[in-house]
Formats: C-alpha cells, sequence, structure tokens
C-alpha cells in the first residue's frame, strides 16, 4: 500500500502540471489585454503611460513561459495574484467566499446520503413492489432536471407561493434549505440508482444464500449485502464532493448564496483574470485530490483490488 499510494501521489504531479498550464495558456489566449481590463474596471484613464505602468505591475512584460512559471511559483505558496476589481489578494476573496460553498456542500452532502440510502435500501428490499417502482419514476424525472430549472420551480413554489423558505441569501439558517435542495435532487437519483442495483445483484449471490441456510437474521443478511453494494458509490461519492463544490455555481447565483461560485461568476463577467486563474486551479486540485483518495480507499478496503494494485 505504501509503494502503491507513493505511485499515485507522484502521478498527479504531472496532471496539475497540466491543467495549470492549459488553464493559463486558455486565459492568456483572450484577446483581451489584461492591462487595458485592469485599468477600466477601476476607471482609470487608458493611456499609453498607465498602460505601460500596468502591464509593468502585472507581469504583462515577460515572456509567457517566464510569467506561467512565475505565477505557478507563487500559487504554491498561495499568492494567486490580486484581483482586478477590489485589488484584494484572490486568496482573501477566496476565504471569505469558501465557507459558504462548503456549508452548502456539507448540507447538501447529508441530504443525498440519507435520503439515497434509505430510498436505495428499501427499493432493494421491495424490489418491484409499487415503492420501487414509484422511486424510481421519481428519480427519473429527477435526473432529467436541469438545476437551474429545478432551482426556479422550488422557489417558486417553497417560496413563493407557501411562503416557507427564504427565496436568496445567507440570511437565516433556512436559508439554505432551497440550495442544498436543488443541488442534492440529480445526485440522490444517481445514489438511489447504484444502492438499488447493487444490491438487487448482491441478493443473489451464494454468499447471500449461505448465510441464509445457516440461519442469520435477515437484519444481518441485509447488512452484509449492503456492505458489499457500497464499492462504487463510495467511488461516485468521492468524485462528487469536488463536482458539487464546482457544481454550485449555477445553484449559488440562482439563489445569491456568497460562495466561490457566485465569486468565479462575477469574475467571468468583470474579466478578473486572477479570481479566474485560481478557481480553475483550485477545482483541478480537488478533483485529483479526490480521485487520489477515492483510489487509495478501495484499495484499502477491497482485498482484490489491492491484489491487482
Amino acid at each position: 500500500m505504501k509503494s502503491y499510494f507513493i505511485k499515485r501521489l507522484i502521478s498527479t504531479i504531472p496532471i496539475l502540471i497540466g491543467i495549470s498550464f492549459l488553464s493559463f495558456l486558455l486565459i492568456n489566449l483572450n484577446q483581451s489585454d489584461p492591462a487595458e481590463i485592469s485599468l477600466r474596471v477601476n476607471n482609470i484613464t487608458v493611456t499609453e503611460e498607465a498602460l505601460a505602468t500596468a502591464q509593468q505591475e502585472l507581469h504583462l512584460d515577460k515572456p509567457f513561459f517566464e510569467r506561467y512559471v512565475r505565477w505557478i511559483a507563487s500559487s504554491i505558496q498561495g499568492d494567486f495574484g490580486d484581483s482586478f476589481v477590489t485589488k484584494k489578494p484572490v486568496l482573501e476573496e477566496l476565504k471569505v467566499a469558501l465557507p459558504a460553498t462548503l456549508r452548502l456542500v456539507a448540507i447538501t452532502l447529508t441530504i443525498i446520503l440519507t435520503i439515497s440510502i434509505t430510498a436505495g435500501v428499501l427499493c432493494a428490499l421491495f424490489e418491484g413492489s409499487w415503492f420501487d417502482r414509484l422511486i424510481r419514476g421519481i428519480i427519473f424525472i429527477g435526473a432529467a432536471m436541469p438545476s437551474f430549472w429545478l432551482g426556479l420551480l422550488l422557489m417558486w413554489l417553497l417560496a413563493v407561493q407557501l411562503n416557507l423558505l427564504p427565496t436568496s441569501g445567507m440570511e437565516t439558517a433556512s436559508s439554505v434549505i432551497l440550495p442544498a435542495l436543488t443541488l442534492s435532487f440529480a445526485y440522490i437519483a444517481t445514489y438511489v440508482r447504484l444502492i438499488r442495483n447493487n444490491m438487487v445483484q448482491n441478493k443473489v449471490e451464494q454468499y447471500v444464500q449461505y448465510a441464509r441456510i445457516r440461519g442469520l437474521k435477515e437484519s444481518t443478511v441485509t447488512k452484509h449485502i449492503f456492505k458489499n453494494s457500497l464499492q462504487s458509490s463510495i467511488t461516485a461519492l468521492g468524485m462528487s464532493i469536488p463536482k458539487l463544490i464546482a457544481g454550485t455555481v449555477v445553484v449559488e447565483n440562482i439563489f445569491a448564496w456568497p460562495g466561490i461560485g457566485r465569486l468565479c461568476v462575477t469574475a467571468i463577467f468583470n474579466n478578473d483574470y486572477p479570481v479566474i486563474q485560481a478557481y480553475i486551479l483550485l477545482m483541478a486540485v480537488l478533483f485529483v485530490l479526490f480521485n487520489l483518495l477515492v483510489d487509495i480507499t478501495t484499495t484499502a478496503l477491497d482485498p482484490r483490488v489491492r491484489k491487482e494494485a
């Protein structure tokens, strides 16, 4: 396991370098001049002298690869530069916005796990029943709904018509319910299907028949079936966490949630390149690290995978 962990850790380095280079390249392929944008968003008259000064401050007068090396070296130390709009360090902007996003993701994960495990196990136990067909129909509809449309629908029903929840912002504790429900719906559909289908497949395995022949309680047999059905769900869950954080962009803007998704969209509209670059790099690091954690966890839990590794 130690050698496997070291190999997997080393393999992530070229992936991160490649992603960082592509993100830096794509931003620099934009025809807009970052120095000119920096001046305009701060209501500074664009003159040749002001433009030259801004280019020098932003190191735009240096060659491309030198700027990339400077940026990646600073990013490793936590220095992502300063925002064009606020003139504050990008790291401070992220620190302000990240807790709101993490709070939203944590509550969303709680909703996903609670509903998915309960519904998935019940559907597997009562396979073919009206309950099973009803839940499968609901999750089929849920998987087809775009998050922005579902968010507006929930806002209209629960906030406007029934006046049960606030429509936007983060003023009260209940403000997180609508965005969390919107964000969780598609994932619930995925995990209910995964848990149900895996449990249905495991129900007919020989170890289940042997356990029943031994006279084990049905609840004990169900626990074994559930435990042996979790591998694909754990893998999907590990990749869903960074996807949830990255996927809050639409939901945070619908519900005016002050997280990093809304920060990124605002930066895109303002052409705030340092914030955009930091966001892309942060999401890439999260995806790579969680992929690494999932692989290591799966290898540690499953002897078959560990043997192959």
